[in-house]
């Protein structure tokens, strides 16, 4: 399918479905000004082509009793093709990892798992990341706050 160029309606289309997963077709349509019918299947191009992911419901972790956020720096012993779909297939498995980055600079990947307390930290540490094989180290950074969280995309750029 030939994606077709993004226009204004459908930036606040992805606008509000940012802010809101759960809102109906009817409301959608509503604050983009458009009937039901186009809404719809704008929506639903938007999908096919890869613009809209899927939709979620977005949990408070502190009310869950995930109050702790590590960001781990890992460098592995060799950037090899072998060890790095190794490590990315290893990490994709653990739960607690909410994000993993390949990452340029001083370390190879950057990640952020959530967990309980510092025990399930350590838990985690000995039943999986210590277990990689071709892990030359690891350094840990605990959040203290959470300064800003957000999962909506700016999108400005496309209104031009």
């Amino acid at each position: 399918m030939n994606q077709h160029p993004l226009d204004k309606i459908d930036y606040r289309i992805l606008e509000e479905l940012q802010a809101d997963g759960s809102i109906s077709n009817l409301e959608l349509a509503d604050k983009v000004n458009l009937s039901p019918s186009p809404c719809s299947r704008r929506v639903r191009i938007l999908e096919e082509q890869g613009f809209i992911r899927g939709k979620v419901t977005l949990l408070e972790a502190q009310k869950l009793g995930l109050s702790v956020n590590v960001f781990i720096q890992v460098s592995l012993s060799h950037q090899l093709k072998k060890d790095l779909q190794a490590f990315e297939e290893a990490v994709t498995q653990w739960p607690e990892v909410m994000e993993c980055y390949l990452m340029t600079g001083d370390f190879d990947y950057l990640i952020r798992v959530v967990v309980p307390d510092l025990m399930a930290y350590q838990r985690f540490l000995d039943n999986h990341l210590t277990l990689i094989e071709g892990i030359d180290s690891i350094r840990s950074s605990f959040s203290l706050k959470q300064v800003r969280y957000k999962t909506d995309l700016p999108l400005d750029h496309l209104k031009r």
